[in-house]
């Protein structure tokens, strides 16, 4: 907000001497002359000049460039997951699939170096899978929930990785277990849970429900809000915002292959709970976006649209107001993709984009996209 300053001009205005007493006027006095009558001239002091507030600089245009990674990284895929530990400079990549081939390899990339890092962890692990989804659990580590095999292999289990033991565990799955799903949403709440919701199973269902898993329990609770409820969908995308509310945005339901819509629950996981549908401009319809929180905003990318649309355009949503700008790009953005994945790397102040696929397939491309 800009304060507009009130400049006061300062005027000082001088005294006049008496003049004599004597009817006899006196002759003027020579320039030289002292005389016993003086005269004080009014003395102005200049007004201030005012002091311009200084424009604010605007933003540069934000600004995709290809990123080459030191040493070998991931192969080609889609749908899998990458995740940031924030107390780290490392992100890790999980699973996904190129094609019919579902991968369940783990890797480990350096935000300081920008450097890949192939890990073998200790023990059995998640099977391969794709859509699955994958948080970070602060004290805990990577946490991995549900997925897809194939056309008939879906999971609803949870395993978490530890990086300091280098090994995978199988988290207790109990409570009301979620319906096994592809193509579901997850965040951790600020109840310190893990929460999904909506996805999409084996048998052509797609739900609508939302459950929260508490790690110290070993349990789900069904957290469906009573009312009105966002369509039955898979491939959207959802976040918490900063004020606690859960958000749910696009996707793809039966009959319409990409969704525009925002939703958001307000007091998640109480009584009074409603999704609330959230109106105004929003980015064309698409599913399988790739989406990060970065400070106080989600920014989301490309996606698919319907038919064989691949959207290469950047969104920027407030997580105050739950609005949507585009955000305005320097130079060309990264071909159109859907399935890829998008993390936040605050300390050099950018967004990592990696993987998804085209029409002609699967990508291991990496993008930087610049906020500074």
């Amino acid at each position: 907000m800009r304060r507009t300053i009130a400049l006061l001009a300062v005027l000082a205005v001088g005294a006049c001497s008496s003049g004599p007493t004597s009817p006899t006027v006196a002759p003027p006095a020579s320039p030289t002359a002292s005389s016993s009558a003086s005269l004080i001239a009014p003395s102005l002091t200049p007004e201030p000049s005012p002091t311009a507030t200084p424009e604010p600089t605007p933003a540069p245009p934000a600004k995709w460039a290809p990123l080459t990674p030191t040493g070998p990284g991931p192969s080609a895929r889609e749908d899998h997951t990458w995740t940031v530990d924030p107390a780290t400079t490392t992100a890790y990549l999980f699973g996904g699939r190129d094609g019919s081939r579902a991968h369940a390899d783990l890797w480990a990339y350096d935000l300081a170096t920008d450097t890949w890092r192939a890990l073998t962890p200790d023990g059995p692990g998640p099977r391969a899978r794709f859509g699955h989804e994958a948080v970070w659990a602060e004290g805990r580590g990577l946490v991995v929930f549900a997925g897809q095999a194939s056309a008939t292999a879906f999971f609803n289990d949870l395993w978490l990785y530890e990086p300091e033991a280098n090994r995978w565990t199988q988290l207790p799955n109990g409570g009301a277990t979620p319906v096994p799903r592809y193509g579901s949403c997850s965040a951790v709440g600020p109840d310190g849970r893990l929460w999904i919701s909506h996805g999409f199973t084996e048998d052509g269902t797609r739900f609508a429900d939302t459950r929260a898993y508490d790690f110290g329990q070993g349990a789900w609770t069904d957290v469906t809000p009573a009312g009105q409820l966002p369509v039955e969908r898979c491939l959207h995308g959802c976040w918490f915002t900063d004020d606690d509310r859960f958000v749910l945005y696009a996707g793809q339901t039966t009959g319409v292959e990409a969704l525009a819509d925002l939703w958001a629950i307000e007091s998640p996981g109480t009584a009074g709970a409603r999704w609330t549908q959230v109106e105004g401009t929003l980015p064309a319809d698409r599913n399988l976006h790739a989406f990060a929180r970065h400070g106080a905003d989600t920014l989301v990318f490309g996606g698919r649209g319907s038919g064989t649309t691949y959207r290469n355009d950047t969104w920027r949503f407030d997580n105050f107001a739950l609005t949507a700008a585009p955000v305005e790009i320097e130079a060309a953005p990264p071909p159109g993709r859907a399935g890829a994945t998008l993390i936040d790397d605050p300390t050099r102040g950018r967004m990592l984009l990696f993987g998804g696929k085209t029409k002609a397939g699967a990508l291991a491309d990496l993008w930087a996209l610049s906020l500074r």
